[in-house]
């Protein structure tokens, strides 16, 4: 059944071609249809009001849709929401369909097609956005109410991840199931640079949605069953298995550096980028490693991370 509530924001500049969308849509029963004619405008409109569904031309002047994709998400993690993202496009094959997932895109329709496929992924869209948005909603519930109940002793309450007796204890699982089962412990700590100073410059209400932002980011860039913690106001651990050392590797983790070193974070006072260094601890030792002294050696090489712009690995200690 059609969600009539459903919000959908169509940004092209061409007129002609926005108005054939637009009907198209509403042919479905979609009635919560609005129009932006560049990629600011959608931004603008989207800081007023959020929408379920975004319907972008690939091809746009000043701003095309890949990057209005990347700002539409860092909307969405400062809203703490998704958008589901539809460009339209004369490109096909899967080199178009490479590029433009990689860039966040959730969905693409090649123009040749668009009267025939538009409205049937935009029903598609509606059931997933939604089943999507809830869960982010009931997670933000479930946060608040761990908040309101004070349970600090192995949360974080601003971010939901554990504290650092929570990342120690789950390290401490990780190489005991390293040690039973087989495979690699793998620890990487990050560090926010100059965590103090953003604090001075933003104000602490800004550095903590910045921090926020962060911490919504690195889920999005890790594993579901990877364990996230945060030992300190600018230090965050993962805690992640892998079949064997070959997997934690400075290499393995390039992804999640630069995601993190990139791109800006949306907070209510405009974006700002930080630096994160990063250090990687890994072993698939049997016996004699400990997950606080890893803890402290992972945290002991950031330094280096931040003179070398890079993912530092040290040894696991014995």
């Amino acid at each position: 059944m059609t969600n009539s509530e459903l919000s959908i924001l169509i940004v092209d500049d061409a007129k002609f071609s926005a108005a054939v969308v637009s009907r198209t849509i509403k042919q479905g029963g979609y009635q919560d249809v609005r129009h932006a004619s560049s990629a600011d405008d959608a931004l603008r409109q989207l800081d007023e009001r959020p929408a379920d569904v975004l319907i972008a031309d690939w091809l746009m002047p000043e701003m095309d849709g890949l990057e209005l994709t990347h700002r539409v998400r860092q909307h969405d993690e400062a809203a703490n929401r998704y958008t589901y993202v539809v460009l339209l496009t004369a490109k096909e094959g899967h080199e178009a369909l490479r590029e433009a997932f990689d860039e966040g895109v959730d969905d693409f329709v090649t123009k040749s097609v668009m009267n025939e496929q538009l409205l049937h992924r935009v029903m598609a869209a509606d059931r997933l956005v939604t089943i999507q948005n809830q869960a982010l909603a009931e997670n933000q519930r479930l946060l608040e109410a761990l908040s309101r109940l004070k349970k600090q002793t192995l949360l974080d309450p601003l971010t939901g991840f554990g504290n650092r007796q929570y990342a120690t204890r789950r390290l401490d699982d990780a190489l005991r199931q390293a040690s039973s089962r087989g495979g690699a412990a793998c620890l990487l700590m990050l560090r926010i640079e100059d965590y103090e100073d953003l604090e001075r410059r933003l104000g602490k209400a800004l550095a903590r949605q910045l921090v926020l932002a962060f911490s919504r980011r690195l889920r999005q860039l890790v594993r579901p069953m990877d364990v996230l913690a945060r030992p300190g106001p600018d230090l965050f651990s993962l805690i992640t298995l892998q079949p064997d050392l070959t997997h934690c590797t400075p290499g393995s983790f390039r992804r999640l550096y630069d995601g993190l070193n990139h791109r800006a974070f949306k907070t209510s006072g405009g974006f700002h980028a930080v630096d994160v260094s990063i250090a990687l601890c890994a072993t698939d030792k049997r016996d004699g490693a400990e997950a606080s002294g890893m803890l402290d050696a992972a945290s002991s090489a950031l330094d280096e991370s931040r003179s070398l712009q890079r993912i530092i690995e040290t040894p696991a200690p014995d």
